[in-house]
């Protein structure tokens, strides 16, 4: 039985960023230093605004990040020199903490985990999950691979406090990544997010200044951003190769109703009957009041622990989990600043059981570059529309042997007369994989893949989705204002874009 005895935590040196407060209770164990919470308390107004009720968003890489906020003056450290933390002394180990040891947490804990059997000077040296199965499974795996015994803890701040820890990789629900993230960075410490890299947009451009403002590396985890095809076609449109960018689209869809291996519906992750919230079932117990932290009170569920991407309150379903995949490496293709005009479509068509995110969901997204973005998601039928980027003189798709550029019918010959034939393939070059490119850029205080800027462009344009869907209207961004308008930004717009000269006959 846990002796529990109460006692007022507060953030501490963490407090700068929001007014959080926390009844925590501290338990100790052989091999593991953990916390447990038996109530939270955030003032909601403080903390975020959420989607529908004043929610902000906004609009990559190096440039971007000369820009100061709209919304307040940011500073920028330099990633060399952080403003909080230190940085590893030559050939020091990346001691690493991992926030979230459920679904993805797990995946990347055994990446990682491979990683130093393999030689790779890291180590992770403390886990943290609001369950204490999570905790402890993930606990006995550490032991197993590497024969070291770590700490596990319900609370994420008394990770963070530890020197020894100089990176964490966060996979918790969608509802903390902010606050974990903003706080690690706070704390000093590195930052791999999962995707997509907040609930709301607000929440990610306090994430992008927070990594502004600390020199902090800050990865958000869509993998898809290190394939070397989305760099590739960034360089070709620069070149002028396509012409004027027109539009794009990008497809995630399943089937998860029917057949043998019938879930019911996608998110329909199988659910630990013995779970509870009652701090006295040993394994089973789950702290609810950490796990829910900034998102509304509500009696303890089961189904939206386990399966909390069904919830709005927690994820955006399609949009944040799927869609994100396609849109953040679209906006590294595209040079695409964040969407002005998002207008969504689809519904509740097959998976009827008691989720509030649609199972079909389309969106359409208009960029002030004068281009537009069609995303298309289906969790009921898995036929998917290909990706393609089309300009006015040609079309960029994905080719087994790389990246396949075909001419217009009326830029045959000014394509091959530029490129030798009226359809190429350029070939992908190396490049590094996502947690790869983090680990080391740790080290060199580099570019990642997918940084803040592009983290945030791409959450703007997912979450503009969710909104218009959610509201049933299209919906406006002020890429300059950083928030919501109620009217189309450029409401005289014109393309800005110069008349391309006709080809040379």
């Amino acid at each position: 039985m846990m002796q529990r005895t109460r006692s007022e935590v507060e953030l501490g040196k963490y407090a700068s960023y929001t007014n959080v407060r926390y009844d925590s209770n501290a338990m100790a164990q052989p091999g593991e230093r953990t916390m447990s919470h038996d109530a939270s308390r955030i003032g909601r107004r403080d903390f975020f605004r959420r989607t529908g009720r004043g929610a902000a968003l906004a609009g990559v890489g190096a440039a971007a990040a000369q820009i100061a906020s709209a919304r307040r003056e940011v500073t920028h450290a330099d990633t060399h020199a952080p403003a909080t933390g230190l940085l590893l002394n030559e050939n020091e180990t990346i001691g690493i903490g991992m926030i979230g040891v459920g679904g993805m947490g797990s995946g990347h804990l055994g990446d990682l985990l491979e990683r130093e059997a393999k030689g790779e000077n890291i180590q992770v040296r403390a886990v943290c999950d609001c369950y204490t199965r999570r905790n402890k499974n993930a606990q006995q795996r550490v032991r197993d691979r590497s024969g070291r015994a770590i700490d596990a803890y319900y609370d994420y701040r008394k990770l963070l406090e530890r020197d020894d820890i100089h990176a964490v990789v966060i996979a918790t629900p969608d509802h903390w990544h902010a606050l974990t993230s903003i706080h690690a960075m706070e704390a000093g410490k590195d930052v791999y997010c999962q995707k997509p890299v907040t609930l709301t947009i607000e929440e990610s451009l306090d994430v992008r200044d927070k990594a502004y403002e600390t020199g902090r590396i800050f990865q958000c985890g869509a993998q898809r951003c290190s394939d070397d095809f989305w760099w590739q076609a960034r360089k070709f449109i620069e070149s002028g190769g396509i012409g004027k960018v027109v539009w794009a689209q990008g497809d995630y869809s399943r089937n998860s109703t029917g057949g043998p291996n019938d879930r019911g519906g996608e998110w329909n992750y199988h659910i630990d009957a013995d779970a509870t919230d009652d701090p006295g079932a040993g394994d089973a117990y789950i702290d609810w009041q950490q796990w829910l932290g900034p998102a509304p009170k509500r009696d303890f569920s089961r189904a939206r622990f386990f399966q909390f991407r069904k919830y709005w309150d927690y994820s955006g379903g399609i949009a944040t989990d799927l869609m994100y995949h396609f849109i953040a490496p679209l906006t590294i293709a595209l040079s695409a600043s964040a969407p002005e005009r998002v207008s969504a479509g689809g519904g509740i068509f097959v998976q009827h059981d008691d989720r509030e995110v649609p199972d079909t969901f389309m969106v359409t997204l208009d960029y002030p570059e004068d281009f537009t973005v069609v995303l298309t998601s289906s969790m009921a039928n898995r036929q998917s529309n290909p990706v393609m980027i089309r300009g006015h003189r040609a079309t960029i798709q994905p080719h087994d042997d790389g990246m396949q550029v075909s001419a217009e019918d009326e830029f045959k010959e000014w394509f091959k007369e530029r490129y030798g034939e009226t359809e190429i393939i350029v070939p992908l070059e190396p490049r590094e994989d996502h947690m790869t490119n983090w680990l080391n850029a740790i080290r060199t205080r580099g570019p990642v893949h997918c940084d803040p800027e592009t983290a945030y462009r791409a959450m703007a344009a997912v979450k503009m989705g969710c909104d218009s869907w959610q509201q049933d209207k299209m919906v406006f961004w002020d890429n300059a204002k950083e928030r919501y308008v109620r009217d189309h930004p450029r409401p005289d717009r014109s393309s800005r874009w110069p008349q391309e000269p006709e080809p040379v006959e």
